[in-house]
């Protein structure tokens, strides 16, 4: 489940969409407290994911090769098999140009409310799905889970942590560099997208099927 978790937590936090957003966030005139609004909606939507999970299993993972543990495995087969399909579908379908979305024409009329709700809609949930599905078969009898868990959700949050950090200790050398990574995000945002998607779809759908036969 740990190993699980970081690679997914890992994935999540690499995804070029959402850090791109939180760069124009943060280079607005507020940035500091719009990238607070997203960053800590963020983090709570993944905490929520979690808890939900927790419980309704009660924190005690399903009896090995019990039904509901072959579900949640098929659950995860599922979303490696699909991730795998969309990014052969995004590295073969025709380029297109890049046009930045309307709200980033207001981005300094921007509200806290809204960089939250943001947050929420860039999420990639195929990524969160796959996290609480493994989330599933944490003992939370342990401190070891407690900790796995905790340590997944600042992981998929953890590049957010630095560039806010960032911005607020050193805001006129951040906001060049980041604007910086944020065109080379943008640039190679198609392939950045792919890859995650193929990388984690094929981890996803090797242990689940590992899992399945053994």
């Amino acid at each position: 489940m740990v190993l699980d978790l970081i690679v997914i937590g890992t994935a999540i936090t690499l995804g070029p969409l959402h850090n791109s957003a939180f760069i124009l966030l943060l280079s607005s005139q507020r940035g500091v407290r719009l990238g607070l609004a997203f960053l800590l909606s963020w983090l709570a939507n993944l905490i929520a994911v979690i808890a939900c999970v927790v419980l309704l299993t009660g924190g005690q993972p399903p009896a090995r090769h019990s039904v509901p543990s072959t579900a949640v495995i098929d659950v995860k087969l599922a979303i490696g098999l699909a991730l795998v399909l969309y990014s052969a579908y995004r590295h073969h379908r025709p380029p297109r140009p890049h046009n930045p979305p309307r709200w980033t024409t207001r981005i300094d009329d921007t509200s806290p409310v809204t960089a939250a709700g943001l947050a929420w809609v860039l999420q990639p949930w195929a990524l969160v799905g796959a996290g609480a599905a493994t989330a599933v078969d944490a003992d939370l009898s342990t401190l070891a889970n407690w900790l796995a868990l905790t340590g997944y959700c600042l992981l998929a949050t953890l590049s957010l942590i630095v560039m806010e950090t960032y911005v607020v200790r050193a805001p006129a050398v951040a906001n060049a560099r980041l604007n910086a990574l944020r065109s080379r995000l943008e640039r190679h945002q198609e392939q950045l997208i792919v890859t995650l998607s193929l990388l984690l779809g094929l981890w996803l759908t090797a242990r689940s099927i590992t899992e399945l036969v053994t």
